[in-house]
């Protein structure tokens, strides 16, 4: 009798098991980049802020240092097993990426928070590195540095919606 994984059908235990396996892979893959990607991004904005509120420019410049670095070991690969893990998944579970809706507006939400991320946040966070190096050496914090804070969490949040709107149909899918 053949049994359904996804969409595919499959004859033989054997076969059905070994697919199973690479299918809970992937998952397992993309769920861990989710779990690293809204982690960090959640962690970061409250630590940062928690940083600035101390007004001390050794406190902010050394959390602005590590805005930078979670960003590339925690939301860098985040994204990378996010989308590997989750396309690895649909092709295994034989779902079309672009005909199943669910798949296809999470991914657009997805795009959209990444274009929100590369083309607003990295610029402010770079700006901000650079201005955290001088008042990190002793030099005053800048109004400048405040305005973008601002920006950055204002657009940190905005971009974190469409991650939060991507991650509802794979949930309600059962991923």
């Amino acid at each position: 009798m053949a049994r359904c994984l996804g969409g595919r059908r499959h004859a033989g235990a054997r076969f059905e098991r070994r697919e199973a396996r690479i299918y809970d892979t992937w998952v397992f893959l993309h769920v861990l980049g989710v779990v690293l990607l809204l982690g960090n991004v959640t962690v970061t904005s409250i630590w940062k802020l928690a940083a600035d509120r101390t007004r001390d420019p050794a406190v902010i410049a050394f959390a602005q240092r590590l805005v930078t670095t979670t960003d590339l070991f925690f939301t860098l690969w985040g994204v990378v097993l996010l989308v590997v893990g989750g396309f690895g998944a649909a092709w295994t579970a034989g779902f079309d990426v672009l005909r199943d809706d669910w798949i296809a507006w999470s991914t657009v939400m997805f795009v959209l928070a990444g274009a929100i991320w590369l083309g607003v946040l990295v610029p402010i966070q770079v700006k901000q590195a650079r201005m955290a190096r001088d008042f990190g050496a002793g030099a005053p914090i800048p109004p400048g540095y405040w305005r973008l804070c601002r920006r950055w969490i204002t657009w940190g949040l905005v971009a974190t919606v469409p991650l939060l709107v991507a991650t509802w149909p794979m949930l309600r899918k059962g991923w």
